[in-house]
């Protein structure tokens, strides 16, 4: 891999990262549903308007605002205040695991010896994590691992839904997510028009760098790398981006870096690391979207 383009892998990686400790500064000035409902409107009108939906492709889309859109992303932010920014964004690693699970039940793909080892091991670092002082109440748990059944879900409904682009299913997505996040925050968050006209710089950077900086910016350049080079050379660095968001979340917050935490982590990523790629170093199909 050119240097430049390595460079570009770490800087996409550390913007995920750097996602996680965006929301959480939102999340200081803003509720959760709404933060994501502006998210959505962004993502949206950046984008819609130079992509193009089939008809055909409605009802995927409509699926996908609902398991992607409020499932998995409005459920991250409510769950992201119930504990940090780094145990939220190891929490929901757990998509990966999950989804591949799902593909073993769901679209019948069989899961070797080491795949069942490694997805054990992942939840056994949940386990762990539970028992965190940094989670600070068993909603934060539920609402996170939740958001990774939906991410789980979500790649389940791609894989077997004819190909969309990247760029046109996350603008078409985002703008079908918005009904199901507005009522949400109508129904369940109060003071809304107060709190946005209020909203310093903490409220627009988890609004404006989830949407520009992590959505647009960071994917479009991952899909650019996965343009250049194999899948299986790409895909590993991901990993990075919760590891990273453990130490941003220390530097920057001064978030906890605590025993449970920390073997937690160990245990998660490297379950993971151990499922999703196969003993010749290929990553296995599960593993291959994000």
């Amino acid at each position: 891999m050119a240097g430049r383009h390595f460079l570009l892998l770490l800087l996409v990686v550390s913007g995920w990262a750097f996602n996680v400790v965006a929301m959480k500064f939102g999340l200081m000035e803003l509720p959760p549903l709404l933060m994501m409902m502006l998210r959505f409107i962004i993502v949206a009108a950046v984008l819609v308007p130079f992509t193009r939906l089939q008809r055909r492709q409605c009802g995927l889309v409509w699926l996908l605002a609902f398991t992607f859109g409020f499932i998995h992303f409005a459920l991250l932010a409510l769950g992201m205040r119930y504990t940090d920014a780094g145990s939220a964004a190891l929490l929901v690693q757990m998509g990966t695991p999950m989804a591949m699970l799902l593909a073993a039940l769901w679209l019948k793909e069989p899961l070797s010896t080491r795949q069942v080892a490694g997805i054990a091991l992942a939840f056994a670092g949940v386990a762990v994590m539970a028992g965190s002082p940094t989670l600070f109440s068993w909603r934060g748990l539920l609402f996170l691992l939740t958001s990774a059944a939906g991410w789980a879900c979500s790649n389940i409904l791609i894989k077997r839904a004819p190909p969309i682009a990247p760029l046109t299913l996350s603008g078409w997505v985002s703008l079908f997510s918005i009904p199901f996040v507005a009522v949400s925050s109508l129904l369940f968050e109060h003071n809304q028009i107060s709190l946005l006209l209020t909203a310093g710089w903490r409220g627009w950077l988890g609004v404006l760098y989830s949407a520009l900086g992590s959505s647009l910016m960071a994917y479009s350049l991952w899909y650019w790398l996965l343009k250049k080079y194999p899948v299986n050379l790409i895909m590993p660095y991901s990993l990075l981006s919760p590891a990273l968001a453990l130490l941003m979340g220390a530097a920057i917050m001064g978030d906890p870096l605590n025993a449970s935490k920390l073997l937690g982590a160990a245990l998660i990523l490297g379950g993971i690391f151990i499922a999703v790629v196969s003993g010749g170093g290929r990553m296995t199909p599960a593993g291959r979207r994000r």
